[in-house]
């Protein structure tokens, strides 16, 4: 399989033959069931003494000639702390349930339940990687992850640019990306960030933003943009090329296509 590689004017310089890791069946199923499992849930909830940090002796005993017993005095059976004793006459205040002022929560969050314990096999792992790189340079799958590119001839995927492209100005790379690309899947690449509808965006969300474009670099390259997300072919993950489902708009130098065909071979 063979693929074009871009210059810095937005022209095809050349033609590269692509690693086989181009060219896989895309597991959809494999890349779900990753995702699914390097989900990172922020685990919550009260203290564990949350509540109980009191002096309440335990339930008021309530039988006769029992030292400070509840006997006849129309008091419920929960934990009381004494706020003032008289000889053997006792103010007491419910204490630690969740009826009663400063108790614990009825049922708080488990923190047990929030931590994911899920894993995943080397070998599903690197196949399924493969699949995720697969998914860049498959039209059907791009075209399928985008809503706004369906129907569209989607052509020259996976791109690959020189590794001089990387080093242009934000301003000068933006117009090579928009002649390399086209101008509906440029405007679709484009990372944008937005004000929330809705009553989310008082609850500490209150921004959207979308992916965007991810560019792949090598170990040495330094990109001198920060408009697009930038990956080095050494750290690309999972989450990188498929968060959201697989076929990412994603843009590789010929240097990140060596080193991703030396780390999957």
């Amino acid at each position: 399989m063979k693929a074009n590689v871009f210059d810095v004017t937005g022209k095809k310089a050349k033609q590269i033959d692509l690693p086989k890791i181009f060219s896989q069946k895309v597991r959809e199923d494999l890349i779900a069931k990753i995702l699914e499992a390097k989900k990172i849930n922020q685990p919550y909830g009260p203290s564990p003494v949350a509540g109980k940090q009191h002096s309440a002796s335990g339930i008021i005993v309530h039988r006769r000639h029992v030292w400070k017993s509840g006997y006849g005095k129309g008091m419920s059976r929960i934990p009381r702390k004494t706020m003032l004793r008289r000889g053997t006459q006792f103010q007491q205040v419910g204490a630690e349930i969740p009826s009663t002022r400063g108790g614990r929560r009825a049922h708080p969050p488990k923190v047990v339940s929030m931590i994911n314990t899920k894993k995943i096999n080397k070998k599903e792992m690197k196949l399924g990687l493969i699949s995720a790189l697969s998914a860049t340079a498959n039209p059907k799958v791009i075209a399928k992850k985008y809503e706004r590119l369906r129907g569209e001839k989607l052509e020259n995927f996976p791109l690959i640019v020189e590794s001089k492209l990387v080093e242009l100005k934000t301003k000068n790379l933006l117009e090579t990306l928009k002649k390399i690309l086209g101008e509906k899947v440029f405007e679709v690449s484009l990372r944008k960030k937005e004000v929330r509808s809705g009553r989310g965006k008082r609850r500490g969300r209150k921004y959207k933003e979308n992916a965007g474009l991810l560019i792949v670099v090598g170990e040495k390259e330094s990109p001198m943009t920060s408009a697009f997300e930038i990956k080095e072919a050494k750290s690309l993950g999972m989450n990188d090329l498929a968060k959201g489902g697989a076929g990412r708009i994603t843009v590789y130098t010929e240097t990140a296509i060596k080193e991703l065909e030396a780390k999957l071979k």
